[in-house]
C-alpha cells in the first residue's frame, strides 16, 4: 500500500513533464500542410497544397473543395487519405496528420464518384 500512494504521485509528475513539450502555446494556431489530388472525373484545383487548420473537420475540407471546384449540391464527393480509405466527416485534420502525414504534409484525394474503399 505504500508503494502505491508513491507511485502515483511520480507518474503524475512525469505525466506533466511529458506533456508540457507538446502541448501548443495558448493562442497560437498550428496549421497542416494538405495536398489535394484530383481522381477520375473530378475537375482539377489549379491550387493543390493548402494551409489548414488542424482543428478544422474533413467535412470542411469537403465543403471548402465543393465550392473550389463549383460542385453542383447534386453531385456526390468523395474525399480519400492517401488512395486508401474515406475519413470518417468529423474527423479533424490534425489527427489525420499524425497518423497518416508524410513528408510534412497530409495528401488527400477527391473524386466524383466511389474510387477506393
Amino acid at each position: 500500500m505504500a508503494d502505491e500512494s508513491k507511485e502515483p504521485g511520480a507518474a503524475e509528475g512525469a505525466a506533466e513533464v511529458a506533456a508540457t513539450p507538446t502541448a501548443p502555446l495558448p493562442g497560437a494556431r498550428r496549421k497542416v500542410d494538405v495536398l489535394l489530388k484530383a481522381v477520375g472525373d473530378a475537375p482539377i484545383m489549379k491550387q493543390k497544397k493548402w494551409s489548414v487548420e488542424t482543428g478544422k473537420t474533413v467535412a470542411w475540407i469537403i465543403q471548402f473543395v465543393r465550392k473550389y471546384i463549383k460542385c453542383d449540391a447534386a453531385d456526390s464527393l468523395f474525399l480519400y487519405v492517401n488512395q486508401s480509405f474515406a475519413p470518417a466527416p468529423d474527423q479533424d485534420v490534425g489527427t489525420l496528420f499524425e497518423c497518416f502525414g508524410s513528408d510534412g504534409k497530409l495528401v488527400l484525394h477527391y473524386c466524383k464518384t466511389q474510387a477506393w474503399g
